[in-house]
């Protein structure tokens, strides 16, 4: 009994690095509970004695479960039409906790998990143990069954997909973003002058049949809206965006090369919003919900 409850509170210290790994791996909270769920389901049924290094077993159990996991989704995709169907999410039912996956998707950065998305499920372990978890390339290696090499050109490449999507940073970024977060703080507050104050006053919103379906089942036939002059737009833009003013998973990110907005609820990846400057002021905006424009998109953390 006494061995029992140490080999408990020794789990439960390392329950939150299990989670932090779990959670990047997988992007979802209730996921990666269950991936550290079946780690403690696993300790249980070991010979302690055996286990050398109790921490790092953990994370190699967890991680192999979470790689499973990933390889599960991937052959899903691809077995009912592959990359049509979004990333599946944990349903909010009994037991999620929409707080907690807040503030670790807010830690992490939706932008990283949406790229962290993009990656195979190889490329996505290697990366996060080594770049995010400071584990070593003999160490993932025998997680994924590759040699340490192997292991390191897989970091390599994900490394390249997360930092180098868009070009050199443009002079005039810092001031993009500038706007953008402006724009971000005054849809958040429900703040209609502030808003118009960085709008040119003939700016085009422009939304698309997808993401105007999310929002309330549009004419079926009409696939893309055009709305010009801002003071007609501004007041129904914050009507819209009433619901998700105190969400994290709006965040700023460079799309394309320019800053714009993406939409990411639990790391996936649903709205992006781009944007078009003059003078500082805002000309155009368009808000993108088509899945096959967003796979189009090349999308970096800032």
């Amino acid at each position: 009994m006494r061995e029992q409850g140490w080999l408990t509170e020794r789990f439960e210290e390392n329950r939150p690095r299990l989670r932090g790994v779990a959670y990047r791996m997988l992007g979802s909270l209730s996921e990666a509970e269950d991936a550290v769920q079946e780690a403690w389901l696993r300790l249980s049924r070991v010979d302690t004695d055996t286990i050398e290094n109790l921490g790092g077993w953990l994370t190699t159990v967890v991680s192999r479960v979470c790689l499973d996991m990933l390889r599960g989704r991937q052959m899903r995709r691809e077995r009912l039409g592959g990359e049509q169907l979004p990333e599946p999410r944990a349903e909010r039912g009994e037991g999620a906790d929409p707080e907690g996956e807040a503030m670790l998707a807010d830690s992490v950065g939706i932008a990283l998990l949406v790229i962290l998305g993009t990656l195979s499920p190889a490329e996505r372990l290697a990366f996060v143990l080594h770049d995010l978890f400071d584990l070593q390339f003999d160490e993932i290696g025998s997680i994924l069954g590759r040699s340490p090499a192997a292991a390191k050109q897989l970091a390599s490449r994900a490394r390249r997909r997360v930092r180098g999507a868009p070009a050199p940073p443009e002079p005039g970024r810092p001031r993009q973003r500038e706007v953008v977060e402006a724009f971000l703080r005054a849809v958040r507050a429900g703040d209609l002058e502030g808003l118009l104050a960085i709008l040119d006053p003939d700016a085009v919103l422009r939304i698309d049949g997808a993401t105007r379906m999310a929002g309330g089942a549009p004419d079926a036939a009409d696939t893309v809206k055009e709305i010009s002059g801002a003071s007609t737009w501004a007041p129904q833009l914050l009507a819209m965006t009433r619901g998700m003013r105190f969400t994290p998973f709006v965040q700023p990110a460079v799309i394309d090369g320019v800053v714009g907005l993406i939409v990411a609820p639990h790391g996936t990846l649903s709205r992006a919003v781009t944007f078009a400057l003059d003078n500082d002021r805002v000309t155009r905006i368009e808000v993108i919900g088509d899945p096959v424009r967003l796979r189009e998109l090349e999308i970096a953390v800032l």
